[in-house]
């Protein structure tokens, strides 16, 4: 299992993404509401201003305030805030 760090020492499953979107669009704007009132959202932005949607194989959307192509690098092992399963990143 690798754990990706999307902000605020917040750590998502990244076996588990589906994709990594921009906020912007008229139709991520509605599933992003459409989850709000189903209870499936998890805001990982703390207040900040939401740069990146992260859906998940269970269907959950994650709202994160780091930016779409940060959290794919991250995904792809670009970033040094990975850390697998079992091991310590200190």
């Amino acid at each position: 299992m690798k754990l990706i760090n999307i902000g605020f020492g917040n750590m998502i499953n990244a076996d588990r993404i589906v994709v990594v979107v921009s906020p912007d669009s008229a139709p991520i704007k509605r599933l992003v509401q459409d989850c709000r009132e189903r209870g499936t959202i998890v805001d990982a932005s703390f207040g900040r201003k939401t740069r990146a949607v992260i859906i998940t194989d269970s269907d959950h959307v994650i709202l994160s305030y780091l930016t779409a192509e940060t959290v794919a690098n991250r995904v792809n092992g670009e970033g040094a805030d990975t850390v697998l399963a079992g091991e310590s990143n200190e």
